[in-house]
């Protein structure tokens, strides 16, 4: 085998690899929550809202504090995604071989 052939093999081996890692990336979930736990966001590995939970006596409160909840909660979801999905990165990186690399976020 040639060497051009096997650094062609070598490259269609990483593609099939980043291509799993990155639908186990997707598959990620991150939750936030704010008001003592009375607003739960959770996301997905591609930040899409997944599921929003709210306690019953939430709704006493006024209309522009549950904005801000619904806010600080999906912040604070997307803070805790983002460190999740860097150590699935982390992870990525040392498997195929590539010290220090980061994805694009």
């Amino acid at each position: 085998m040639t060497d051009f052939q096997k650094i062609l093999d070598k490259a269609k081996e990483l593609e099939t690899t980043m291509k799993e890692k990155q639908e186990k990336i997707k598959k990620i979930e991150a939750e936030g929550i704010s008001g003592g736990n009375k607003i739960k966001i959770t996301l997905n590995g591609e930040g899409e809202i997944k599921k929003i939970e709210m306690s019953d006596d939430l709704f006493k409160e006024d209309k522009s504090v549950i904005e801000d909840l619904i806010i600080a909660a999906h912040n604070n979801a997307k803070a805790n995604l983002k460190v999740k999905t860097n150590e699935e990165i982390s992870k990525i990186s040392s498997d195929i071989g590539i010290p220090g690399f980061k994805w694009p976020l």
